[in-house]
């Protein structure tokens, strides 16, 4: 009968799944998988990476480098209530890299110390589009937005950097603290 309590499991150890830290969203920027030229690599590498930080990935959403799109997405994302979104892509000097200037628009208040964690140890890991990104980190109303290099090792590497700082974060801005 299920539910019956099975008295040779008594004094056994439940194994409890860590709390989850918060809800995010990752936003990749890119004309050609949005556009179904390209399948997206990238959106399940920052998924995996978020989801090991203990955060519930509600999305991946893939938009091309307009800057419109991309404010709509980030906006769509803030008034959702997530806690982090993390858009990967259009971070560098290209015509096309307009997510930094979209995200700007977004952000009430920038923490330009995580961007420029994010950029010096990308590029001491050799990840040269790190080093190169224009990429912003702040706030925009109790979301936290990232903007990551594309390349696989600018996300791993920005994600490592990144993810020791996300729950004192989300714990400051949603005033639990």
């Amino acid at each position: 009968m299920p539910g019956r309590f099975d008295p040779s499991h008594y004094g056994e150890r439940m194994e409890m799944a860590p709390p989850q830290i918060g809800r995010a969203l990752v936003v990749v920027v890119d004309d050609r998988v949005s556009h179904g030229e390209r399948e997206d690599a990238i959106g399940p590498l920052v998924t995996e990476l978020l989801e090991e930080a203990r955060l519930v990935v509600d999305a991946v959403v893939v938009v091309p480098g307009d800057p419109v799109a991309i404010r709509n997405a980030l906006n769509t994302a803030v008034i959702g209530g997530v806690d982090l979104v993390v858009t990967v892509g259009g971070t560098g000097v290209s015509p096309r890299d307009v997510t930094a200037d979209a995200t700007a628009g977004v952000l009430d208040r920038p923490i330009p110390g995580i961007a420029e964690a994010i950029r010096a140890s990308g590029l001491a890991a050799g990840a040269m589009d790190a080093g190169l990104s224009r990429g912003l980190v702040g706030v925009s109303g109790s979301t936290l937005v990232v903007n990551l290099a594309p390349s696989r090792a600018a996300v791993r590497d920005g994600m490592a950097t990144l993810t020791p700082l996300v729950a004192h974060v989300i714990q400051e801005l949603s005033g639990l603290d």
